[in-house]
This record gives C-alpha cells, sequence and structure tokens, in this order.
C-alpha cells in the first residue's frame, strides 16, 4: 500500500479526543452502576441464639437487693467492707463552730449520770449532784434537751415554726453549760428523737394514723410516735441537735431513735409516708422491715454530717437486746441494727438494765438478781457485734441504778452501791470504761468506785 499519499488524522484532532472522552465516560457510568448496584443488595447473616442467663425471678431478686444496698450491680465487682477514706481522729478545732464552752473529753472516759430537769431547777439538788461528781470519778452528765414528751427545754432562737412550737424555756441550759465548765464536767444532751408528742399533735401527717378510725395512732402507754421516714422529720430533730451543740453542749444523744416497739405486728394497720424507701419493702420474711433498718442507719448518717461542723460527738441509745437477736424480725420492727448503727455515730450507748432482762435469759433464772452475770453474759454479744465494725465506735453502756419494784417479788432485788459497783466491774471485765447511770428520780447510790481497779474475777469471788 501507498502510504505516501494517505490522508492521516492527527493526534491533536478534536474529534479523536471526543470519541475518546465519550468512551471514558461511558466506562465509568457503568462502573458506578456495578457498584451501586452491589451496596443495595441486602446481606444477611446467621446469628447466635440468644437466652435469658437468668430468670425473671432472679432478675427481680436482685434488683430488689440492689436497692437495699446488698450486691452491687456489676456482677463480679466485690464491695469494699470498708470505707475509702476516714475523718482523722482529730481535726484544728478552728475548723469546728465555737460554742464558746469548752470542755475537753475525758482522758478517763466517760463516766456519767442522768439529771431530769425537774432536778436541774432544783438548786438544792442541782448543789449535792455537782458536788457529789467532783467528788467521785463522775465526770460527764446527760441533760434532757428535747424531752420524752418533745418539749425542747430551753429557749431558742429559730424560723422555724415547729420547732418554735415546741420551745418551752424551762431552764438556762447556757448558764448550767458555764457551770459544768467550770468543774469540768462533760455535757450531753439527750434529744428524744422519734417519741414526741408535741409534733405529732400539731402535725399528724407527720406521724402515724389509725386506717379504720382516722385517728391518730398512740402505743398502749398513751405515747405519740412521729415518722422516722420523713426528711421533714429529720430536719426538725437535727436543728433542735444543732442548737444543742452551738449552745456548748458536747455530745448530741439521741433517744428513742426507732420506730415504736411491735411494729411489725400493726405496721399494716396505720397510714403514713413510706417516702423514698418504698423500693426497700419486701414480703421475704428473712428480710421484711429492711426499710424501716433503712430509715434509722440513714437518719444518724444524715445527722452525723450535719452534726460534723460543731465538732460535737453524736451518740445513740439502742435496746441492749438489738446487740443480742441481731436480725430478728422484732429488731427490725423497730428499725434498730446494732452494728449498722454503729457504723455512723461516735458512740453507742445500750441500755441492759439487768432488770429489763426476762427471766431465764442468758441463762440466768432471774438477772436482775445477778447484775455481775446480766452485764458480763450480754458484753460477749455486744463484743461479737462490733467485731466487724468498721467505724472506731466507742461503747457506752447504760447501767442500772434504780430499784424495780414492779416486778414480781423474789425475781428482784433493791438496788444499791453493790449492785452499781457489780455492774462497772462487769464492764471494766470486758475493757469498756465508759458507762452512764440511770435513775428516773436522780436518787443515785452512793459509795460506788466508779473508776474500780479490780478485776471481775476479784470482785465476784
Amino acid at each position: 500500500m501507498n502510504f505516501k499519499n494517505t490522508k492521516l488524522h492527527s493526534i491533536n484532532s478534536p474529534k479523536l479526543w471526543s470519541g475518546v472522552l465519550l468512551v471514558v465516560i461511558s466506562l465509568f457510568l457503568t462502573a458506578c452502576n456495578s457498584q451501586g448496584s452491589s451496596e443495595n443488595q441486602t446481606t444477611y447473616y446467621n446469628l447466635p441464639d440468644v437466652t435469658n442467663k437468668y430468670s425473671e425471678e432472679e432478675i427481680v431478686d436482685f434488683n430488689s437487693r440492689i436497692n437495699r444496698g446488698q450486691t452491687n450491680r456489676y456482677e463480679g465487682l466485690v464491695i469494699r467492707n470498708t470505707p475509702l477514706l476516714q475523718k482523722p481522729s482529730e481535726l484544728p478545732s478552728a475548723l469546728f463552730y465555737d460554742s464558746g464552752i469548752d470542755i475537753p473529753y475525758p482522758e478517763e472516759g466517760v463516766k456519767g449520770l442522768y439529771i431530769t430537769t425537774d432536778n436541774l431547777l432544783d438548786d438544792e439538788y442541782f448543789n449535792y449532784i455537782i458536788d457529789y461528781i467532783d467528788q467521785t470519778a463522775l465526770n460527764a452528765v446527760v441533760i434532757d434537751f428535747k424531752d420524752d414528751y418533745g418539749q425542747i427545754i430551753p429557749q431558742i432562737e429559730t424560723n422555724n415554726p415547729l420547732v418554735e412550737n415546741s420551745v418551752v424555756g424551762l431552764v438556762d441550759l447556757q448558764e448550767k453549760l458555764k457551770i459544768f465548765e467550770e468543774k469540768g464536767i462533760y455535757p450531753i444532751a439527750r434529744i428524744v428523737t422519734f417519741k414526741d408528742y408535741m409534733l405529732a399533735n400539731l402535725r399528724p401527717d407527720l406521724s402515724f394514723t389509725d386506717v379504720e378510725t382516722g385517728e391518730l395512732w398512740s402505743a398502749d402507754t398513751g405515747s405519740l410516735f412521729i415518722n422516722p421516714f420523713s426528711q421533714e422529720v429529720w430536719d426538725y430533730n437535727i436543728e433542735v441537735a444543732i442548737a444543742a451543740a452551738k449552745m456548748g453542749f458536747k455530745d448530741i444523744q439521741f433517744d428513742y431513735v426507732r420506730f415504736p416497739e411491735g411494729f411489725h405486728d400493726f405496721a399494716d394497720t396505720l397510714e403514713y409516708d413510706i417516702g423514698d424507701y418504698a423500693s426497700y419493702v419486701t414480703e421475704d420474711e428473712e428480710t421484711e422491715g429492711g426499710e424501716r433498718v433503712m430509715a434509722i442507719t440513714d437518719f444518724l448518717e444524715y445527722g452525723r454530717d450535719q452534726l460534723a461542723p460543731y465538732g460535737v460527738q453524736v451518740s445513740a441509745d439502742v435496746f441492749g437486746y438489738t446487740a443480742v437477736a441481731g436480725d430478728a424480725p422484732d429488731v427490725r420492727g423497730i428499725g434498730q441494727n446494732f452494728s449498722q448503727m454503729a457504723e455512723h455515730i461516735d458512740v453507742i450507748s445500750s441500755m441492759i438494765y439487768p432488770s429489763h432482762w426476762d427471766d431465764g435469759f442468758f441463762g440466768i433464772d432471774y438477772p436482775d438478781l445477778n447484775p455481775f452475770d446480766a452485764i458480763d453474759e450480754y458484753m460477749y454479744s455486744e463484743d461479737q457485734a462490733l467485731a466487724n465494725v468498721s467505724n472506731p465506735i466507742v461503747t457506752r453502756p447504760w447501767l442500772q441504778d434504780f430499784t424495780a419494784w414492779y416486778k414480781i417479788p423474789g425475781t428482784f432485788q433493791e438496788y444499791g452501791a453493790d449492785q452499781v459497783q457489780a455492774q462497772i466491774v462487769a464492764l471494766k471485765q470486758h475493757g469498756v470504761h465508759e458507762f452512764l447511770l440511770w435513775n428516773a428520780s436522780g436518787d443515785y447510790s452512793e459509795g460506788v468506785d466508779y473508776a474500780p481497779e479490780i478485776t471481775g474475777n476479784e470482785f465476784y469471788y
């Protein structure tokens, strides 16, 4: 072929490039359509069968235990039995409210007695008891700041109309505190907490009412109680306690920090607000009443936190039976758990009067006739109850310095120096050097060695 005369298109020909461009675009669009078609296709996978690891009943029980604080919501995560942080045993005084009353904690431990409001008003008796304390190893007094009736004994300033209604201003306790300061007598303010006639009558909605009659419920003794589930009730009592701390009391002692006795037997016949503790309610016989235990324990923890800025000790009176019975239904009935309460206060004062134990308790025919044995046997139970408590709790039991004339003849005895001494020595045998003496009339036995050097065996045998 003769190429010489053949006419060829130049590579710069527009027609050539137009054709090439059309081919490229066509191929690109074809590829895109192919890819889009592939992406739009549904892909199916075979998933494994999923079955419940736990039954519905187990899940309900697990959630219930979480609400009661008995387990952690994360499987396998261990709950610490000890707090992550602990308050130092001593803090600078500048951190606390200054009441103007300076009375240090007794180095030898608190050894005190209860003084009634009537006795405070009796100058002759008051001077006598101050002199008696001064001449003995006694060094502390317990005084009603808020009494069994709900009356707030001294005059205090408040903007709370509920508190103001209960102030009776019977005694100038600031004046008494100055005398205690001069004598070095450690003052303890007794706050009767949930037994309160004044507030229950003023605010029945903060108390308990009978479902059938709609009337305010009262115990067989005629006592009225206010609702430990109520935050408003908590704040009411804490405001009173703070007033005592500001006045100069060094220990705030919560008494009747419980539900009424036998509450578990008649709770269903009463109407009251359970508030946030409804989630703790259970029909399980082994844990029924846990909501009451939680409420009392939470109140003490809350009270201690609120009182912390005032540098006071926080103590609570409890039935001695709670340390012995542990988690028994009647103990949960009143909401007291000895070990749990001990975790959230500074001092626990169990009422272990020999006359209050039933005949045969501890294997003792008549405990009132055997004060040493009654206290000795009780302390073994308390030691066990406190064995796993991480909080550095101080035990300061209430001892009997009165005669239980109401008991059947032959089952009790008249109490005097020997019987009181026996109780103190029994405590000493267990390493307990703090105690409080109770006599509702203030008629205390003389001739007692309140800080004996002898051991229990030397005294008893």
